[in-house]
C-alpha cells in the first residue's frame, strides 16, 4: 500500500500532514494491516527529521507560488510550476500510489494534476474557512474532502464533504502542566499570556507585544514565540524597553518553542495571542485556551480573516484586525478578558467544543479504506 502526501510549503500545511501520517501508522497497527509506504511530495522537506520519524520518504517536486499581489516573481513561477508538473507526472507514473492526500497550497498543484491524469484517488483537506485556488479546482475530481471549518464546505461538492476539524500532531495535542512553571521559570501566582505568531513568527505581532510590554508585565507574565528570524532583534529591543523595569523577568522570549515547550506553555497559559492560521486556531482550541486573534489582512492572505471570524462565532476568541491593532487596544482587551473569570470560563468551554481532536484519525481511516480498495 502506497500513500502520497502533498501540500504547501509552510508549517500550516506540513504539520496536518504529519498528524495524518501518525494516525495512518497507528491505525495500520490497530487494524493489523501491512505497513504502508508513505511519501511526501513538495519543493522542500520542511522538516526532514519529522519525515524520518514517521517513515515518510521525501519526493522532491517543483512549484511556483501565485501571490495575491503584484510581483514579477509570479511570471517566473509559472515556468517553475510547468517544470514541476513534468517532474510530478514522471514521478507519479513510476511511484503510482494507491491514494494521494493533499491539504492544498501552491506546492500541491503539480502532484494533484498528475493524480488527475493517472486517475489516482485524491483526498483533500481544506484547512481554512475559505477554499484556496488549488483545492477549489481539485475538489471537482477528489474522492473525498475533509473540511476543518464548517464554513469551508459552502462552495464544495456536498456529497464528498465531511466536517472533520484540522489534524493536530500527538506531540502538541495535550497541554503539559507538571513541572511547567519550573521549566519556563514562571511564578504560579501571575496569569501567563502565550504569544504565537505562526511557525515563522510574525513581525506585526512582535511589534504590538513590544509596544505594550511595559503595561502588560505590570500584571502578567509573557511567553513570546518570536520566530527564529526575529529573536535577536526582539531580545535586543526588549532589553531596551524594559531596561529600568524591576519586572523584566516576567517576559520570556523564544525564537522557537519545541513540542515540549509548546505543551508546557499551553499548560500554564491563561490567554493566547496569535495569528489566525488554521493550525494555530485548532491547537489553541484543543488546549481549551481563550484567545485574541490577529489575522493577516485580506490583501496578503485571503484565509486568515475568515478563519478568525469563523472561530470567533463559536465564542472562543475575540478578533483584533491588524489595521486596528494598537498597544492601548491590545492591553485593554487582555485586561477585559482576564479580569472577568466568567468570560474566560465561557471561552474555554467554547474552545473545547470547537476542537475536533479525532480529525487525524478520521482522515487516516478514509485514506486506508480508499488505498485498500484501490490496491485490490
Amino acid at each position: 500500500m502506497k500513500i502520497l502526501f502533498t501540500g504547501g510549503g509552510t508549517g500550516g500545511h506540513f504539520y496536518p500532514i504529519i498528524a495524518v501520517a501518525e494516525a495512518v501508522n497507528d491505525l495500520t497497527r490497530e487494524r493489523k494491516l501491512l505497513e504502508p509506504q508513505l511519501y511526501y511530495a513538495a519543493p522542500d522537506p520542511y522538516d526532514r527529521e519529522m519525515l524520518v520519524a514517521n517513515n515518510i520518504a521525501f519526493v522532491p517536486t517543483s512549484a511556483g507560488k501565485i501571490r495575491n499581489y503584484f510581483s514579477i516573481l509570479n511570471f517566473f513561477d509559472y515556468f517553475k510550476t510547468g517544470w514541476g508538473v513534468l517532474r510530478s507526472v514522471l514521478r507519479i507514473f513510476f511511484l503510482y500510489p494507491d491514494v494521494i492526500f493533499s491539504d492544498g497550497g501552491y506546492a500541491s498543484f503539480p502532484t494533484l494534476l498528475a493524480a488527475k491524469l493517472f486517475r489516482i484517488p485524491v483526498v483533500l483537506l481544506q484547512c481554512d474557512a475559505d477554499p484556496g485556488r488549488v483545492n477549489s479546482w481539485a475538489a471537482k475530481f477528489a474522492a473525498k474532502i475533509a473540511v476543518a471549518f464548517a464554513e469551508g464546505a459552502a462552495n464544495l461538492p456536498k456529497d464528498k464533504v465531511a466536517f472533520t476539524g484540522n489534524p493536530i500532531r500527538k506531540s502538541v495535542l495535550l497541554p503539559a502542566r507538571e513541572g511547567a512553571y519550573e521549566f519556563l521559570h514562571l511564578k504560579r501566582e501571575l496569569p501567563v499570556i502565550l504569544v504565537v505568531g505562526g511557525s515563522q513568527g510574525s513581525q506585526t505581532v512582535n511589534e504590538a507585544v513590544l509596544a505594550a510590554l511595559p503595561q502588560l508585565i505590570e500584571k502578567y507574565q509573557i511567553i513570546h514565540q518570536t520566530g527564529e528570524a526575529h529573536i535577536k532583534d526582539i531580545e535586543g529591543r526588549a532589553t531596551v524597553v524594559l531596561a529600568d523595569s524591576p519586572l523584566k523577568e516576567r517576559y520570556k522570549a523564544f525564537g522557537y518553542l519545541n513540542d515540549l515547550a509548546t505543551r508546557m506553555s499551553a499548560g500554564v497559559a491563561s490567554l493566547c495571542l496569535a495569528r489566525a492560521g488554521a493550525g494555530n486556531i485548532f491547537e489553541i482550541a484543543a488546549w481549551g485556551l481563550p484567545s485574541i486573534l490577529i489575522p493577516i489582512p485580506e490583501p496578503i492572505s485571503h484565509d486568515q480573516t475568515k478563519n478568525a471570524f469563523a472561530y470567533a462565532r463559536s465564542g472562543a476568541c475575540i478578533v483584533i484586525e491588524q489595521n486596528n491593532l494598537t498597544p492601548g487596544l491590545l492591553v485593554s482587551e487582555v485586561d477585559r478578558l482576564l479580569n472577568h473569570p466568567e468570560l474566560v470560563h465561557a471561552m474555554q468551554n467554547a474552545a473545547r467544543g470547537f476542537a475536533r481532536v479525532d480529525a487525524a484519525k478520521t482522515i487516516a481511516n478514509a485514506l486506508l479504506d480508499i488505498a485498500l480498495s484501490h490496491e485490490s
